[in-house]
């Protein structure tokens, strides 16, 4: 496809694909499917519905909702009349959505529920400029108006603000704003990325040009919408290649709706990936690969990874199952897609070559820089955070990393999470954390030792992997992380497994874990990284008595 703006590409393809399938969820038990000109129909309705709401080019409108097809019709409507899509994460609290709301003057806001309205209500005298909201489900509140009529207010008023319409995407440019999203990160400091459709349309596009993607390609999605790794390799990549996205119900129903999807294609978090491996565990490994291939279905080409690091023994265990799962590495700040391993040369464990167009080096002190179309144009309200992040042109990720000879690029951690032992030792606790999560045994961990003489970590168990191996028949989780016999058993484990690295990348104390981190009390990001600061603080008392002892 040829465009550099996101309406442009979404009507070519419209065009183009009229009657195939564009979209499939799942509603009341039954999928639904809508066509590229029906969802065409209802863009072109919704965008009318903001015009005559008043919306003006740049104005900032909002999506508080979980992943559903409204939100996508919603999206598209937003950017071709040259307004600005602010997606609020849909799990946020009250006070996060208010601030959120405030900080970016969101004027017009898409919710989904009665759930996230009493949100937008609690708080509602802290909200300035917020003058209209659309319910996408029906909610009986006063100044709520419904999906259903707000796109028939649209198609009514639609022949009259033809011309309108017409010259507002038609005047669109790749430099205008397309989205801000806000991104606690790993260190939880909210700062909202400023994306135009230049960098998400270049990014759509170059991915679509090292990936066997077309019209008969079926991607199923259950990452968020309101986060950029969805937005992009699920949503404009599937607009850019014509594909079917199909929705998951919800992440709890992901394997179910595999099997009734049997999607092509697929991308989620490293997450997934482990659990999904630690679930279909078996002495043969014949076993392993049915109950394996049974989850992804019968036309499964390969999975995609991001979001986070991918241990190399997970990408290794799909692998030699018939389960090609290949990683790449980006930013919100990029759009996000850096680089990514293909079909045809992938390394696995690295995250792949440079997608066209991009620029990676490395720099002096290790940090990985890149410069090039997917670069954001800054911080929303936040200069100063622009000019320490984007010098000279070039985005500094954060990330330290290295190339090697073929141009595969390999992350080595975080520049801010290196870790400096008491006696000067640099360690990377994401390296070591990687190792560890190879085995099974092993659900999550969090490696720590800053200005310590030694390494900690917090062990999360995979219970009913543990408790086989152990040969442990009963008892509750908090019971078994009080248990010595634990500690004695994952000890010995994590001692086995760390065989191969340096005398001061031992782990050599463990605080086990009933309960796993978790989004719901700030233990990990959107994307399910880990806020090792939010957890190191919560479980500060275990690892001060650890050190103590």
């Amino acid at each position: 496809m040829n465009a550099d703006t996101l309406p442009t590409l979404f009507r070519q393809q419209a065009d183009r694909l009229g009657p195939r399938v564009a979209l499939r969820d799942k509603k009341h038990g039954l999928y639904r499917d809508l066509r590229w000109d029906e969802y065409r129909d209802h863009v072109n309705a919704c965008a009318a519905a903001l015009v005559q709401a008043n919306i003006q080019p740049g104005d900032r409108v909002g999506i508080l909702a979980e992943n559903r097809a409204e939100w996508l019709v919603a999206d598209m409507a937003i950017l071709s009349i040259g307004a600005v899509n602010v997606p609020l994460h849909a799990p946020l609290s009250a006070q996060q959505v208010a601030h959120q709301l405030n900080d970016a003057w969101v004027r017009f806001l898409f919710i989904s529920n009665a759930g996230q309205y009493e949100k937008v209500q609690a708080l509602k005298a802290e909200v300035s400029g917020l003058s209209d909201i659309v319910a996408f489900d029906e909610v009986a509140a006063p100044g709520v108006r419904s999906w259903s009529g707000f796109l028939q207010r649209g198609r009514a008023a639609r022949t009259s603000l033809q011309a309108e319409l017409s010259h507002r995407e038609a005047h669109l440019k790749p430099d205008d704003l397309a989205t801000i999203i806000y991104t606690s990160g790993t260190t939880g400091n909210s700062k909202g990325v400023m994306l135009t459709h230049g960098n998400l349309c270049s990014n759509a596009l170059a991915f679509q040009q090292i990936s066997p993607f077309g019209p008969d390609s079926v991607f199923l999605n259950w990452l968020p919408f309101s986060h950029i790794y969805a937005r992009t390799v699920d949503i404009y990549l599937a607009v850019a290649v014509g594909a079917t996205l199909c929705l998951a119900e919800a992440q709890e129903t992901l394997v179910a709706n595999l099997m009734e999807i049997q999607p092509t294609h697929m991308n989620g978090v490293p997450r997934f990936y482990e659990k999904v491996l630690a679930a279909v565990q078996d002495k043969d490994p014949a076993v392993m690969q049915k109950k394996l291939r049974a989850i992804f279905g019968p036309h499964i080409d390969f999975l995609g990874s991001g979001g986070a690091p991918l241990p190399v023994a997970v990408a290794q265990a799909f692998k030699d199952k018939g389960l090609l799962l290949l990683q790449g590495y980006g930013l919100t700040e990029s759009s996000p897609v850096i680089s990514f391993n293909r079909k045809d040369a992938f390394k696995i464990d690295s995250v792949g070559r440079a997608i066209p167009g991009v620029e990676v080096r490395i720099g002096a002190d290790g940090e990985v820089l890149t410069r090039g179309p997917h670069v954001m144009p800054g911080y929303w309200n936040n200069p100063q955070a622009t000019t320490e992040t984007i010098i000279d042109g070039w985005l500094h990720t954060g990330d330290l990393g290295r190339l090697d000879d073929d141009g595969f690029l390999y992350i080595t951690g975080r520049k801010k999470e290196l870790l400096v032992l008491s006696n000067g030792k640099k360690v990377v606790p994401s390296h070591i954390e990687g190792i560890l999560l190879a085995d099974p045994c092993i659900d999550q961990v969090v490696v720590c030792g800053e200005g310590r003489n030694f390494l900690a970590a917090l062990v999360v168990p995979h219970w009913a992997n543990l408790k086989q191996a152990a040969g442990i028949d009963s008892g509750d989780t908090e019971a078994l992380a009080r248990d010595p016999k634990v500690q004695i058993f994952l000890d010995k484990r994590i001692q086995q497994t760390l065989t191969g690295v340096a005398a001061w990348e031992q782990v050599k104390k463990i605080v086990v874990l009933a309960q796993p981190f978790s989004l719901g009390n700030d233990e990990l990001t959107v994307s399910l990284k880990l806020r090792r600061s939010v957890i190191l603080d919560h479980h500060r008392q275990e690892l001060e008595k650890l050190y103590r002892e």
